[in-house]
């Protein structure tokens, strides 16, 4: 189990501010699916600005896609991790396989950072599709899965 922290007033704005936390919780839970996830049955409970995941995912990488795709959701600052991994994950902590992106990063500067080499940037944009649509797009406070080489 893992906690990991997003910035709430950031992300896909999928809620029109009227919503019941049940209600809340499937529109999530749906966002999270829309990402054809492979392997994956995850549902997410909200409770005020937290989010939960529960369920299976099939790979360490699966499951921090849908911990992403459900944090990085406009009225969520964090993200509760009740999923398990049929496959034993890699021998690395958590919050060193996110990454939060910062006012003048871009996709390259961020693989320069972690990898050593600007030209890596597709691994991490593979890595967090299609929750990002195009490497040119990506915004301050957004939570981004760094895969691990």
């Amino acid at each position: 189990m893992g906690l990991l922290s997003f910035i709430k007033n950031a992300g896909s704005k999928l809620f029109g501010g009227k919503e019941t936390e049940e209600e809340k919780s499937k529109i999530v839970t749906e966002h999270v699916n829309s990402f054809k996830l492979p392997n994956c049955d995850i549902t997410v409970s909200i409770q005020g600005d937290t989010a939960t995941l529960s369920g299976t995912a099939e790979t360490q990488d699966v499951k921090n896609r849908a911990m992403a795709a459900a944090g990085n959701v406009n009225g969520v600052s964090e993200v509760i991790d009740n999923v398990t991994v049929k496959e034993p994950p890699p021998a690395v902590e958590l919050e060193k396989q996110f990454y939060t992106v910062e006012k003048g990063d871009s996709l390259s500067k961020i693989a320069k950072a972690v990898y050593g080499d600007p030209m890596k940037y597709p691994i991490i944009f593979e890595a967090n599709k299609p929750m990002l649509t195009n490497p040119d797009l990506i915004y301050p406070g957004q939570r981004l899965v760094i895969p691990v080489m």
